[in-house]
């Protein structure tokens, strides 16, 4: 998994960061490398989100159309390179799960629930953590409240759809989210 020493990022973590470099000026050899290194993880992710292998196979598709077009945005500044593509990759998984709700039946006052597409704390731990921390550090929330951070950031559902299933008003569902996420990063930092 790509972490930090306190002496910097890994060398995997600067071969993938150099590769996103290389994309950015259309380097097709070092957009096949980032393919053949990060599309097991990114699958992952969209599959994680979506639960259907056909969509995210279309969907990881997709998001490497993105990376190629966006790879210039990318700005080396400290994080994993890493965090970056997993977010690309949960955004967009998110809005197509969206999409198909909304073809589903929805209307404009859902699309107050979008979430901001800067990387979250979620998208930080995710890349920075490696998966046994992460559910250690899940372990230490209420279960409500993990249950809630997995359905909102892995899942997709809205923070009203959240409200409801726990019997919560929609102010409730913000703080406990917010406070397992400051929780959550807490523990991955210790």
């Amino acid at each position: 998994m790509e972490s930090a020493s306190p002496k910097g990022p890994s060398a995997a973590a600067r071969e993938v960061e150099n590769l996103i470099l290389q994309v950015a000026l259309r380097d097709r050899a070092a957009f096949k490398s980032l393919y053949d290194r990060t599309s097991a993880k990114l699958f992952g992710v969209c599959l994680r989100v979506l639960t259907d292998t056909a969509e995210a196979e279309d969907a990881l598709q997709e998001i490497f159309v993105k990376v190629w077009d966006r790879a210039d945005r990318y700005q080396a500044n400290g994080l994993s390179p890493m965090t970056w593509l997993i977010t690309v990759a949960r955004n967009h998984a998110i809005d197509r799960l969206r999409a198909r709700k909304s073809a589903a039946g929805g209307g404009m006052d859902e699309a107050v629930d979008i979430a901001d597409g800067a990387p979250g704390p979620e998208a930080l731990a995710i890349a920075s953590s490696d998966r046994g921390r992460i559910v250690e550090c899940m372990g230490q929330l209420e279960p409500d409240k993990a249950d809630a951070v997995r359905r909102a950031y892995l899942e997709g559902e809205k923070y009203d759809e959240l409200a409801a299933r726990y019997s919560v008003p929609l102010n409730t569902i913000r703080t406990w989210l917010r406070r397992s996420l400051i929780k959550l990063r807490e523990c991955l930092s210790a």
